[in-house]
């Protein structure tokens, strides 16, 4: 079923006037963008489909595409990935796993995640690609069915590259399908520390975001000289999940400083509620020549909306449904739109399908219905 959200990006006067939502937190950043992605709702952005070096936080897209070809039973998170000695030289920072020795894919992931190790990124990525550049193209095969439309990776690691880009709007396009496809995986962000061959120094997640704020369950930092100080950044706090991206901060610090105060601001001044329950009745209409008079109509999935948290009250809910139903209907056959109406201004549509199938009468009986829905229509009542 198709949801659209229609999110209206009002002139800062109008926007307090009718909501009392102050503007965004001015950041001195590259790019950067706040979604709750339950609801694909842009809260706040900047130049978010603007080209920007992702760094390590390339290693999200390496981690999903594992985390896809598991699910798929392409690999297995148990299978032991024989360790090449170009994934051992690669610089930079570094899982300390050793060339010949076989390592599980489980504990590479756990590399790529909290340690951001470049080695275990190319590790897993001759294992599942058979190459660095096989795997490439598998990165940017899903970036492509993702609809990551700013996006070219020509590596698994994020080391620097003219042509390895992607945008914040990309960013948080993978981020959401990661944490709704692959969840267990997912939660892999969240873990605070890994230590691997019995070598502390590099055991704790980069990741500061989860120390800070208890709500915070990932996602991934990156840095290079050229993209500055990176980061994704997730938090969920009761039925609310927001997802930031900042690029080009000038700091460690302030990267994750911005993408609280993002947090702070979205949980603070928006909500997300739940309107409508999937298969539950909303409205009825009658139905002409079936073996019932009415049918009961209603939405296929859960509906949820997030706006400002001033713009729910006097929501209004408008139903249009057609009037000449006419049987045989089949359970999920679109037969009018629902409309959520906030501040006289439409926020969502959704469909309206059937809950029930409704058989036709015999031949007499539904002669008969037409021609009583014929005469009716002469006197114009339906």
């Amino acid at each position: 079923m198709k949801i659209i959200i229609l999110l209206t990006l009002l002139s800062s006067n109008l926007l307090l006037s009718q909501s009392f939502v102050p503007n965004a937190p001015e950041l001195n950043l590259k790019s950067y963008m706040l979604i709750e992605p339950n609801t694909n709702t842009i809260i706040a952005e900047s130049n978010s489909d603007g080209f920007v070096e992702p760094a390590s936080m390339t290693k999200v897209m390496t981690a999903y595409v594992v985390a896809d070809q598991i699910k798929n039973d392409l690999i297995s998170i148990d299978d032991k990935v024989l360790i090449s000695e170009k994934a051992w030289k690669m610089g930079g920072s570094k899982m300390f796993i050793e060339v010949g020795k076989r390592v599980s894919i489980l504990d590479l992931l756990k590399g790529i995640i909290i340690q951001s190790g470049n080695d275990a990124a190319v590790a897993i990525a001759e294992y599942v690609g058979g190459t660095e550049d096989g795997f490439v193209d598998l990165m940017n095969s899903y970036a492509g069915f993702l609809g990551m439309t700013s996006t070219n990776f020509t590596n698994s690691t994020g080391l620097p590259s003219d042509q390895h880009l992607t945008s914040a709007k990309d960013l948080a396009i993978l981020t959401s399908n990661f944490i709704t496809k692959f969840p267990d995986i997912y939660a892999l962000f969240e873990e605070k520390e890994f230590e691997y061959g019995g070598i502390t120094g590099n055991k704790y997640n980069r990741n500061k975001l989860l120390w800070r704020d208890e709500t915070a369950d990932g996602v991934k930092t990156g840095y290079t000289s050229s993209a500055g100080y990176c980061l994704i950044g997730s938090a969920k706090r009761s039925n609310m999940r927001l997802i930031t991206v900042v690029a080009g901060s000038d700091s460690a610090n302030n990267s994750f400083s911005d993408t609280q105060r993002l947090l702070e601001y979205g949980f603070r001044f928006y909500a997300t509620q739940k309107y409508f329950d999937a298969n539950k009745e909303y409205t009825t209409v009658k139905v002409w020549g079936g073996k019932i008079d009415n049918l009961s109509l209603g939405v296929e999935e859960d509906i949820s909306i997030t706006l400002p948290r001033t713009n729910f009250k006097g929501i209004k809910v408008n139903y249009n449904a057609k009037n000449n139903i006419q049987a045989p209907i089949t359970k999920g056959q679109k037969l009018g739109t629902l409309e959520l109406i906030s501040n006289e201004e439409i926020v969502l549509t959704a469909d309206l399908v059937a809950l029930n199938d409704v058989d036709a009468k015999g031949f007499f009986g539904r002669l008969w219905s037409r021609f009583v829905l014929w005469i009716m229509s002469l006197f114009g009542i339906v």
